[in-house]
């Protein structure tokens, strides 16, 4: 393996890691111009949990694809630059799912905090519509946006139930689903409700532990999964690497071909299975 060959492999990985780290660095980072454009469908669904239009996407998978091919092109020629290529849309769409589950964890984790702070201000002496407008200030993150957005539309007149309703659609998670039924119980039937939301908030807390120990507990098979699933890819770049053209000539026969596009199936199967399967439930 040549010294120009490693030093391009480092190149490639450090220019992944940049662009990994740009895209975090993207949520708080105002966007301007043609750039705000194409990758606030980005930060949008990873502060604010909305997807994107459909104009929207065309213009990510547009841009995923540009960027693949060039990349897939100077590393390993036309036909490694259009297979990278094929792969732009699908990227982009597990990027935008990735961001707003990752939203949506957030929102669901603080679940607990927002019953507690419903219950201080119901104890304090507000109603159920008047504790929203003063627990949302105190909230952070996903949890604070979601409540200041349904004081917001109580501000303006909506109903309790439909404001708390498109909270609970928004949100997709048992925590919450309980924390509007409460309140609109109490709000029809009476009751305890500062005492029924801390309750609500002590057992959200155990749930929210039960699956943190879960996963601590399934940590190694986990790293087992993905190591497993890498070790393909990682022998092919190797090969690449040591002796550049291997994919090419690897594409070239048809035989090597087919069975190099089964393995790629069998690849991309195996990696939606272990994601399914070790995706953190929203609680």
């Amino acid at each position: 393996m040549s010294s120009a060959v490693l030093l391009a492999f480092v190149a490639g990985v450090a220019g992944l890691l940049g662009a990994w780290n740009a895209l975090i660095a993207l949520e708080h980072v105002p966007l301007r111009g043609g750039l705000a454009r194409v990758l606030e469908p980005l930060q949008r669904a990873g502060t604010e949990g909305r997807d994107a239009t459909a104009a929207e996407r065309r213009r990510l998978m547009a841009v995923a694809v540009g960027a693949l091919l060039a990349g897939g092109w100077l590393v390993g020629g036309v036909i490694i630059g259009l297979i990278t290529a094929m792969a732009g849309p699908a990227i982009v769409v597990m990027i935008l799912r990735a961001r707003r589950h990752r939203y949506a964890l957030e929102l669901a984790a603080g679940a607990a905090e927002a019953a507690r702070a419903l219950a201080d201000a119901v104890a304090a002496g507000h109603s159920a519509r008047g504790a929203i407008p003063v627990a949302a200030p105190a909230l952070k993150g996903a949890t604070g946006r979601e409540l200041r957005a349904v004081a917001q539309a109580l501000g303006y007149g909506e109903p309790t139930d439909a404001a708390l309703e498109k909270l609970r659609r928004r949100a997709r998670c048992t925590g919450w689903d309980a924390l509007c039924a409460a309140i609109l119980l109490q709000r029809d039937a009476g009751g305890d409700l500062a005492g029924l939301l801390r309750r609500l908030a002590v057992s959200l807390e155990a749930s929210a532990r039960g699956d943190a120990e879960a996963r601590t507990a399934t940590a190694q098979a986990r790293f087992t999964a993905w190591t497993v699933i890498a070790m393909p890819l990682g022998a092919a770049g190797l090969a690449e690497l040591a002796s550049p053209g291997f994919v090419s000539g690897l594409l070239s026969h048809p035989l090597s071909a087919w069975l190099s596009g089964m393995a790629l199936v069998l690849e991309v199967t195996a990696i939606a299975c272990v994601r399914v399967i070790t995706r953190p439930r929203l609680a």
